[in-house]
């Protein structure tokens, strides 16, 4: 969908024939021990892809998938849902693609707005959003359990144009 430089990651919608490879992903961008949240197995991502207005991308590295983002649209607000990216790919562009990429979607499907939740203790995630244009109007205390204890989930919100 938004190719990067030419041998660099691009970005392409998927459906609900990649689920194994998004849950695959997930579970290895999200491989902290001391973060558990919702199951996000192969099943639940075939099971949200079948919803009106949810949409995947991948971020692939050659062939290798190297991030994903899924987002569901709703009248004119959309949610990212979840978004990460492998760990051996952090660091060149990728989770910025995937925004852009989730964007488009969004505005595609008539969105206004785009929300998503980040950990309080996620500060690399919250730069990211941050640059994004995301800005911080909620909070939900204990949201994410962890090996130390429950974390603050922020509720950051976009406008799109």
């Amino acid at each position: 969908m938004s190719p990067a430089a030419a041998d660099g990651p691009r970005t392409v919608a998927v459906g609900i024939a990649h689920a194994p490879v998004l849950a695959a992903l997930h579970a290895l961008a999200f491989a902290d021990p001391d973060i558990s949240g919702p199951a996000w197995d192969e099943d639940a991502f075939a099971r949200l892809l079948l919803l009106p207005g949810t949409a995947a991308f991948l971020a692939l590295a050659g062939e290798e998938p190297a991030g994903l983002v899924l987002l569901r649209t709703a009248a004119d607000e959309a949610e990212i849902l979840t978004i990460g990216t492998a760990p051996a790919a952090r660091g060149r562009g990728i989770g910025t693609d995937l925004l852009r990429a989730a964007a488009t979607a969004a505005c595609d499907s008539g969105a206004q707005a785009m929300f998503l939740e980040v950990a309080a203790t996620n500060a690399p995630a919250q730069r990211l959003y941050a640059r994004a244009g995301f800005e911080t109007v909620g909070r939900r205390r204990g949201y994410y359990h962890t090996g130390a204890g429950r974390v603050d989930a922020l509720v950051l919100r976009r406008a799109l144009p």
